[in-house]
């Protein structure tokens, strides 16, 4: 019966009322992370898989009145992306309550960065670039891909009115996993916020950004991005007090690695 309705509504749907772009976006969200990770924990049941390592987000919190962000700030996020988490969150928490699996559930702040070695780096998909890490649409600008890079909204609250983010380096959160993962325990939940505890204005970002390449990356201030919030960065005292992680890599240390391996991978992997 459902699937029948299912199968009506995708074939009225599909000829072709125009689903904006939008939709698109919010769809794959709930549809790769909350119900992807309600089928992964099913298959973890079934193949008696005991430890889960899951990658979350700090927008699960939405925009809280008090800052920095610990493990204990309410969760209310205000967006599609945060909300598809929080309920992928809710679903390991509730499958941990009726079985001895080791959870540790690791909230990343803004990750930045490459290999420090060049093995990896960031290169998006097409379609994807408009959707990509500022980091990237300013190495775009930096390369001559793109003319200017885009800054939405600079009426926040913050002192420069553009939005504040704690950006850790992808080593250094590789890092945390790898110490999760020997802090695992069976029957165990461990919950982590994975940050630098220093928030960076995107004006400072994109200064930061200038000095790595040495271009002088042209800016168009635009309107606010809907669902963004003004300033969000973590308190990393628990991970540092519990897993012994600390965030080793400064803001302009890993701008400066990823633009090696941007100059040296222009079109990407290809």
């Amino acid at each position: 019966m459902l699937l029948g309705l299912f199968k009506t509504a995708d074939r009225c749907l599909s000829d072709p009322p125009k689903l904006v772009h939008f939709w698109r976006i919010f769809y794959r969200y709930y549809h790769n992370i909350t119900s992807n990770t309600l089928l992964l924990v099913k298959a973890m049941a079934t193949h008696g898989v005991k430890t889960l390592i899951y990658s979350s987000t700090c927008a699960t919190y939405g925009e809280p009145k008090k800052m920095p962000i610990t493990e204990v700030t309410p969760q209310a996020p205000i967006n599609p992306y945060g909300k598809a988490k929080k309920m992928a969150e809710d679903i390991i928490l509730d499958f941990s309550k009726t079985s001895d699996i080791a959870v540790m559930i690791l909230r990343y702040f803004n990750v930045i960065g490459s290999d420090p070695e060049g093995r990896l780096g960031e290169a998006p998909p097409p379609e994807l670039r408009e959707q990509g890490r500022i980091s990237g649409a300013c190495f775009d600008v930096a390369r001559g891909i793109i003319p200017g890079l885009k800054i939405r909204g600079v009426d926040y609250n913050t002192p420069d009115g553009t939005c504040i983010r704690d950006y850790i380096d992808v080593t250094d959160l590789i890092d945390a996993h790898v110490k999760a993962l020997e802090q695992a325990r069976p029957s165990k939940v461990g919950i982590y916020n994975v940050g630098t505890g220093k928030g960076s204005s995107v004006k400072q970002f994109v200064e930061a950004c200038k000095r790595a390449t040495g271009v002088d990356i042209k800016i168009e201030y635009l309107s606010r991005r809907p669902g963004d919030y003004a300033e969000v960065y973590s308190d990393p005292s628990k991970i540092r007090r519990e897993l012994n992680w600390i965030a080793r890599y400064t803001l302009e240390e890993s701008l400066a690695i990823a633009w090696r391996w941007q100059k040296a991978h222009r079109n990407g992997y290809n």
